[in-house]
């Protein structure tokens, strides 16, 4: 270890802890302002991260006139037929006593197989859906859902796990529609 001459950077006043030389002591808090602006810039480039990042997949929308704009296309349907093979089980949704029994016997006449005609769970349904259980039944329940008025079909699994291939489930538009 060298030992140097003392010089005028040796001389430190009192009241003054200097560690090595030039350095003058920290203040206080330095650290905390420090942390703040490094957590600040941190939100700051995750938050333009995230924003690019749905920019680039087009889930953030800045300008509606600049995205291309796809036509309009009709989902493609089967045909309606009906099928004399698979019956058709009627379920009255509504509160309208015997409305399951006069749609059934409806169907009957237009040629469509009715198995069963009973009360829905509830009473309170607004729209009469034909559920079909697997996709090559979406034919044969546009079949029956052109012998009742204003009749949606949707594909159910349910009805399907129950043994019911294709299910009417009668509305309130339906009884409307009846009583009129």
């Amino acid at each position: 270890m060298q030992k140097f001459p003392r010089d005028r950077f040796d001389s430190i006043p009192h009241g003054m802890d200097r560690v090595g030389a030039h350095r003058a002591p920290a203040r206080r808090g330095r650290r905390w302002v420090t942390f703040a602006w490094a957590a600040l810039a941190t939100v700051v480039l995750a938050g333009a991260g995230i924003a690019a990042v749905a920019a680039y997949n087009q889930r953030l929308d800045f300008d509606d006139s600049a995205l291309p704009t796809a036509p309009a296309s009709a989902v493609p349907t089967a045909e309606p037929t009906l099928a004399p093979d698979v019956t058709v089980a009627v379920l009255n949704g509504t509160s309208t006593a015997g409305l399951a029994a006069r749609a059934g016997e409806a169907l009957t006449e237009a040629g469509v197989p009715v198995g069963i005609t009973s009360n829905a769970d509830r009473n309170d349904i607004e729209q009469t859906v034909v559920y079909y259980a697997t996709a090559d039944l979406e034919g044969a329940a546009r079949g029956v859902a052109q012998q009742l008025p204003e009749a949606e079909v949707r594909l159910s699994e349910e009805f399907g796990e129950e043994g019911m291939q294709l299910v009417v489930v009668l509305g309130a538009d339906y009884a409307d529609a009846v009583e009129q």
